[in-house]
């Protein structure tokens, strides 16, 4: 799964406060507390996406997780995963409310770092090759991918195009990989993927100070699923970007073990417990004249306790895992310039 105003105004504050006597009642009779005067209109926003026909944008997300995996028995393992998306967004026809966007993986970057021994690609360089020819072929494949959106009411996203595409193409580099990806790439995620306000649009105009929680399932077929409830708070004008609007938002995660077979792993997670732990606030940048999530970032910690099975053997590990995500959006595309 990143923006925005001050809390209260000293004036409100003070109102609410309500110290002072009415003139027409004793002095020992004190005022009814005078409640906040509800947000101005014009402080309101709806944080929806706005597109202009055939002019792009373009987004960066980078996701950057970091694990220590205790073993009984054995050491602590350290491993570190970092992937940065280049997308580009191209809006094609507008119907009524209805809005067509080509949205194109443009670019691909992947560092895996397990016990110091790293394994990266990146398709922005000439020499993108990992020592892996299956992964350089899974990314090669991943690349240009584009996928058809559909943004419907409230201007979220109702219909994504493409997924068989990018599904026979991934397989055909990994056949190994097939089940495991007919289980992740679900509609559901590739509508939360296609969704360029990374889940912020709550649906009705929010002012001021307000809140509103979002509860999404994120499943990953053999791997598990994710119970997500995010909160988010309006927070007004960002004090240094006055012209961008901030919200603050914190995430609750709680895993739940998988129950079908393990498709496409060499393991099979029979048990976990896995939760959020000391949930801090990330925060989202929007632009209103744009329509852009001009920034974002969320960090989210986890921890617990996994039960896994390599043939018959079972092991208890016991994971603590950071993973933040940061998203950016801007006018020109976040390719590197070629010299």
């Amino acid at each position: 799964m990143t923006a925005l105003r001050n809390v209260l105004t000293v004036a409100a504050v003070l109102a609410a406060v309500g110290f002072g006597f009415a003139q027409d009642k004793k002095a020992d009779e004190p005022k009814p507390p005078t409640p906040p005067a509800p947000a101005p209109a014009s402080d309101k926003q709806k944080f929806e996406p706005k597109f202009e026909l055939n002019k792009p944008f373009f987004q960066l997300v980078t996701t950057d997780v970091d694990q220590t995996v205790k073993v009984q028995g054995g050491n602590d393992l350290k491993l570190k995963h970092s992937q940065t998306f280049f997308f580009k967004w191209l809006p094609t026809k507008q119907d009524g409310d209805k809005w067509t966007v080509q949205l194109t993986i443009e670019g691909v970057k992947l560092r895996v770092d397990v016990a110091s021994n790293p394994v990266s690609y990146d398709s922005t360089t000439e020499n993108a090759n990992t020592q892996n020819p299956g992964l350089n072929e899974f990314f090669k494949n991943l690349v240009g991918s584009t996928f058809t959106v559909v943004f419907g009411k409230g201007m979220q996203p109702e219909k994504v195009e493409g997924q068989e595409a990018l599904l026979k193409n991934l397989g055909a580099a990994n056949q190994q990989m097939e089940a495991l990806l007919k289980k992740i790439l679900t509609t559901e995620s590739l509508k939360e993927m296609s969704d360029p306000l990374a889940g912020l649009t709550p649906g009705t105009e929010k002012g001021p100070n307000e809140k509103w929680t979002k509860t999404t399932k994120l499943t990953l077929g053999p791997i598990g699923e994710y119970d997500r409830q995010y909160t988010f708070e309006y927070k007004g004008k960002d004090k240094e970007k006055a012209e961008l609007d901030r919200v603050e938002v914190k995430a609750n995660l709680t895993y739940k073990p998988p129950q079908g077979d393990a498709d496409g792993l060499l393991f099979r997670i029979k048990s976990g417990d896995l939760a959020t732990q000391n949930p801090k606030a990330g925060y989202y940048l929007f632009d209103p004249k744009t329509g852009w999530l001009v920034k974002s970032e969320l960090a989210v910690t986890m921890s617990g306790t996994l039960v896994v099975a390599v043939g018959q053997t079972e092991t208890s590990v016991q994971l603590f895992q950071t993973q933040t995500t940061t998203v950016e959006t801007k006018g020109e595309t976040f390719l590197p310039k070629k010299q």
